[in-house]
């Protein structure tokens, strides 16, 4: 099963006022959304119906994928900015539109936790019935002198009820964090992750924060009136045990790392593939009795 990104060409309210101006201080949305995710099956510019958009961008994606796996099945994946941050009969259409894509066997929406209403809550609670719903929540941090400080526009409590409401109506939650941000080192991390610990969900994603080129943060640092924790390769490593010596196993750890474009990245630059990342750790795991075997 894999998972295909989709930019359904939502905003967010961090950004057109909604709730604030300018986005989180950290954020180049392109830095991680595919080239496919701009452009058709055809390799034409993917920029006309809402519901066009989206099946294009799936077939484009199953094609990209189609050469290394043939008789893959795929997880429509609506990762582009906050994908609940519309009128809930367009949110049904697009959803919908990408569930009949043939060989999509389910839905991963990527939202804030402050967007999703009653309705759209019951839609996704609807498609569950028939299809696998995932929806994961940037969370980032659980302090809310670190969510003021990047622009996030939420509290964690923000994030607790939601999490709650939407485990409530059996979809299946997931939390992102990223670690490092502006005032943080490797204990606020963990004691982020103990707090996320506690709420009911199914999955974390972790990365490390990258200072890119074009962000508000880069601006701020390069004036030097924000400091970040660069962890070292190293370090990061031992922070990623840590995690994974604190995490029960019913909460799935889908990844450590985040991998913009080298020529975007101003900090930390090490210079390594996700794939030689796991290895490491799972070498360090693996050294370490009774955690991975």
């Amino acid at each position: 099963m894999q998972k295909i990104s989709v930019n359904a060409g939502f905003s967010c309210p961090n950004r057109d006022g909604t709730i604030g101006r300018g986005g989180c201080i950290y954020c180049v949305n392109t830095s991680f959304t595919p080239a496919y995710c701009f452009r058709d099956s055809e390799g034409r510019d993917a920029a006309v119906t809402p519901e066009l958009l989206v099946s294009s961008q799936l077939e484009a994606g199953k094609q990209f994928f189609a050469r290394k796996y043939p008789a893959m099945e795929y997880l429509a994946y609506f990762q582009s900015y906050t994908n609940t941050f519309g009128d809930p009969r367009l949110l049904e259409r697009l959803y919908r539109t990408a569930l009949e894509t043939e060989r999509v066997a389910g839905l991963i929406v990527g939202t804030r936790p402050d967007t999703v209403s009653e309705a759209t809550l019951r839609l996704l609670g609807e498609l569950n019935r028939s299809y696998p719903v995932f929806v994961e929540l940037g969370a980032e941090s659980s302090f809310d002198e670190t969510l003021r400080l990047v622009n996030r526009g939420h509290t964690w409590e923000t994030l607790c009820l939601t999490a709650r409401r939407l485990a409530d109506a059996g979809i299946r939650v997931g939390l992102h964090f990223i670690a490092g941000l502006p005032g943080e080192g490797a204990e606020e991390v963990l004691t982020t992750v103990s707090r996320g610990i506690s709420l009911p969900v199914d999955s974390f994603k972790f990365h490390q924060l990258q200072v890119l080129e074009g962000s508000e943060l880069a601006r701020r640092v390069a004036r030097k009136e924000l400091e970040v924790c660069a962890f070292e390769l190293d370090q990061y490593l031992d922070l990623c045990e840590r995690i994974v010596e604190i995490v029960p196993k019913r909460i799935c750890i889908e990844r450590f790392l985040a991998s913009a474009p080298p020529n975007t990245v101003i900090m930390p630059k090490w210079g390594i593939k996700n794939h030689e990342f796991v290895n490491m750790l799972l070498n360090r795991l693996k050294a370490k009795t009774g955690i991975i075997k």
